[in-house]
């Protein structure tokens, strides 16, 4: 009994990750109102822009272990990608970052740059 609990929980996206998708999603909506809006300013534009970016790497960096969290992970990125968004450098670091695995000193980093 317990095992199928696991398993079943496995099948789940966590807490946390459901959280990142559920800030980006805000983050998301704010940035489309700010962009709408009239009287809104640069200033407005850029600062929900940069929130709505940092709420999409944050979800792009989830190290997403559970199986559950891979399939939310992948579909909602999925979704992002065919709307044309998930077109940073920064987004494709963060996405292979967050599959790489940890050792006992922590994650293994690698360092990726572009080519100019």
């Amino acid at each position: 009994m317990i095992n199928r609990l696991g398993e079943r929980r496995d099948q789940e996206p966590s807490r946390d990750l459901r959280t990142l998708i559920k800030a980006h999603k805000a983050m998301y909506a704010a940035f489309g109102k700010a962009i709408h809006e009239m009287d809104g300013s640069n200033r407005d534009h850029d600062i929900a822009s940069r929130a709505e970016e940092g709420a999409l790497l944050a979800v792009c960096a989830y190290p997403a272990v559970r199986e559950g969290d891979r399939r939310a992970k992948g579909r909602y990125l999925l979704k992002i990608e065919a709307r044309g968004e998930l077109d940073l450098a920064e987004h494709m670091q963060a996405l292979l970052r967050s599959t790489m695995w940890k050792d006992r000193t922590g994650f293994r980093v690698v360092t990726l740059t572009s080519e100019p």
